[in-house]
């Protein structure tokens, strides 16, 4: 039980680097340094971009080393990078600290922690990765909330600065007291037709699969289009009547449903077809950009929270546990390393598409529903694509 409450407190731990933790500076960021909200969302996409480019080496280093040290030296640099970026002033030192806190943060740090629980834990994997998954979504998602409250009384230097002690003090006690891992030669799965002895995929095998791309493909469009969402918040939520404190407190429903369905996909991803999540959280996804353009502070505010929640809850619960279940866990490192660069370039893109099209059309409204089409996209693609053939030796 441990291993995954810490693996889910890791993973809440990623929040300075999050689009949510981030989205409450962003409007405090646009006063300080002067720029506009273009700018800003362009500096997150270079950062992000670039953040990105590392993941796959990190997963290549997590399936050679182990997870626990890597974990350290991620907190170390994740805590540097936060208490340099508080010193910046202008677009090119933030752009710098963004390229930083979303390679470590949202990149690396979640990437290890999720590894390193596949890697320890054996049976129930996906019931474990869900339970791990709903405690860091929780934390990320509420973070918001206290550091709007933070940010307001003391600043965005000292906020960053206190986030880079927390990420000291909570993730390297922790890496240091995780078990170690089992080796990973071949992995013996327990079916009701028979054992099943899994070699695991490579990296390169696996992207030949239609199914990886339906999977890479569900996590860049939820990570684009809800990192576009969360890091215009505020702006977003304010256009259609919320105010700064109700914007960031609509964290609070989308927490609700994603702790629900991150623990019930969990559950469940161990006997189901893993599409079936795959729909659910894309056409959830899909009602969230649409319920943009109607939301009004009040109950319809609270139902766009709850259904944006699910759509992150239900894809959180399921993806490490399919990618596990379909290529093993011989490459898994270097195989969601690959995943994750690739979402994690998608949610570049995210807010500034939303910005440029919120500036061009007047409101966030009309181009959020133009990007609803995407999600519907890839619903649509998850069952025309068949599930991968496993490479197995069977027994009765």
């Amino acid at each position: 039980m441990y291993p995954v409450v810490a693996g889910g407190i890791l993973s809440a731990m990623t929040f300075p680097g999050q689009t949510a933790g981030l989205s409450v500076f962003a409007d405090p960021l646009i006063e300080q340094l002067g720029i506009d909200r273009s700018m800003l969302s362009l500096s997150y996409l270079i950062g992000t971009l670039l953040g990105a480019a590392a993941q796959p080496v990190l997963g290549h280093l997590l399936d050679r080393f182990d997870a626990r040290r890597i974990i350290v030296v991620i907190a170390v640099i994740f805590s540097g990078v936060l208490f340099a970026l508080s010193f910046a002033q202008e677009i090119v030192g933030l752009t710098a600290g963004y390229v930083g806190v979303r390679m470590f943060g949202q990149g690396a740090l979640g990437l290890a922690a999720t590894t390193a629980v596949a890697q320890i834990v054996r049976r129930r994997r996906g019931l474990a990765l869900g339970v791990g998954g709903a405690i860091g979504s929780a934390g990320i998602s509420l973070a918001p909330v206290l550091l709007e409250r933070v940010v307001s009384e003391v600043g965005i230097a000292t906020a960053w600065r206190l986030e880079a002690l927390a990420v000291l003090v909570v993730v390297v006690p922790i890496a240091l007291t995780l078990p170690r891992p089992a080796p990973v030669s071949t992995e013996v799965q327990r079916t009701p037709t028979g054992t099943i002895i899994v070699a695991g995929y490579t990296a390169q095998q696996a992207r030949r699969t239609g199914m990886f791309w339906v999977l890479t493909g569900a996590l860049s469009t939820s990570a684009m289009l809800s990192t576009a969402l969360g890091f215009h918040q505020i702006g977003l939520l304010g256009e259609r009547g919320l105010t700064p404190l109700e914007a960031a407190a609509n964290f609070i429903p989308q927490t609700i449903t994603a702790l629900a369905a991150t623990l019930l996909v969990g559950a469940l991803i161990d006997r189901y077809d893993p599409r079936i999540f795959v729909v659910g959280s894309m056409a959830a996804m899909a009602a969230s950009m649409l319920l943009v353009g109607i939301v009004t502070p009040g109950i319809l505010a609270v139902i766009y929270g709850l259904v944006l929640g699910l759509a992150g809850g239900a894809l959180r619960g399921m993806e490490a546990a399919a990618f596990v279940r379909y290529y093993g866990l011989t490459h898994i490192g270097s195989i969601r390393g690959l995943a994750v660069s690739i979402s994690l370039a998608a949610s570049a893109l995210g807010p500034y598409a939303l910005a440029v099209g919120a500036e061009w059309a007047g409101n966030f409204s009309q181009p959020s529903a133009w990007l609803a089409i995407i999600p519907a996209g890839i619903a649509i693609f998850a069952f025309a694509v068949p599930q991968p053939t496993s490479k197995v030796t069977r027994s009765a």
